[in-house]
């Protein structure tokens, strides 16, 4: 088993891991507190396990000069999913987790973290397993397959609502806060609010959203396409 064999099965069953700890920790918490007490029960997993997934930009944006040269099969083994398509989605995750999640204790206890965080744990623990089995053991279950193409009907829809709701929901705290702001006049003649900034990123959702959807969906018909025809 080469390196980069050994890396991807390393990565991906850590990532279903520490997912599955997040999703159990959560439905555990949801159950004994309600909404308000999910947060809490996976702050320092989610910010792990989430950070963890810069790995999967990391290489093909420090590597990428080498596509043309002869390291270009390493680099795609590495990582399969193209970067334009992925960067977006884990941005915009890492933004919730940090930029929001953690910077403005003030909506940790809103009920949409709940659904945020079982919309992206379901997501992860289907999408890193189906990984997982499929380069340690070179396939993956039929019904596995299924999920990892069909459950984003579902998870897509309420983990994009519940991200924008987050944003939103934040944005009056953001208003009063000097989080993350750089007032004028300075040494750098420049200027940066985190408000403004994040009603960009809100605003990015409408475009943005109905393209990853439909994507996923082409995704869908190549991944499980149409059963053969019996002879």
């Amino acid at each position: 088993m080469g390196v980069v064999k050994v890396y991807l099965c390393v990565y991906n069953w850590l990532l279903f891991a520490g997912w599955l700890q997040i999703l159990v920790s959560a439905v555990k918490a949801l159950q004994q507190s309600g909404p308000s007490g999910v947060y809490a029960a996976v702050e320092k997993p989610l910010q792990i396990w989430q950070t963890a997934a810069l790995l999967e930009v990391f290489f093909p944006l420090v590597f990428s000069f080498l596509w043309f040269l002869v390291l270009r099969r390493i680099v795609y083994g590495i990582v399969r999913s193209p970067v334009m398509a992925t960067l977006p989605q884990i941005g915009s995750r890492i933004y919730l987790t940090w930029g929001i999640l953690f910077s403005f204790p003030q909506v940790q206890e809103h009920w949409l973290v709940t659904s945020l965080v079982l919309s992206w744990s379901i997501t992860e623990v289907i999408r890193y397993s189906f990984f997982a089995l499929k380069e340690t053991f070179g396939y993956t279950p039929r019904f596995l397959l299924w999920l990892r193409y069909t459950t984003f009907f579902v998870m897509y829809p309420t983990g994009i609502c519940s991200e924008a709701g987050l944003v939103f929901v934040t944005l009056p705290f953001m208003q009063l806060s000097d989080l993350y702001c750089l007032r004028m006049p300075n040494k750098l003649n420049f200027g940066f609010d985190y408000y403004y900034m994040s009603i960009v990123a809100l605003l990015a959702y409408i475009p943005g959203s109905p393209g990853m959807y439909t994507h996923m969906i082409r995704q869908r018909k190549k991944a499980l396409g149409s059963k053969p025809k019996a002879s």
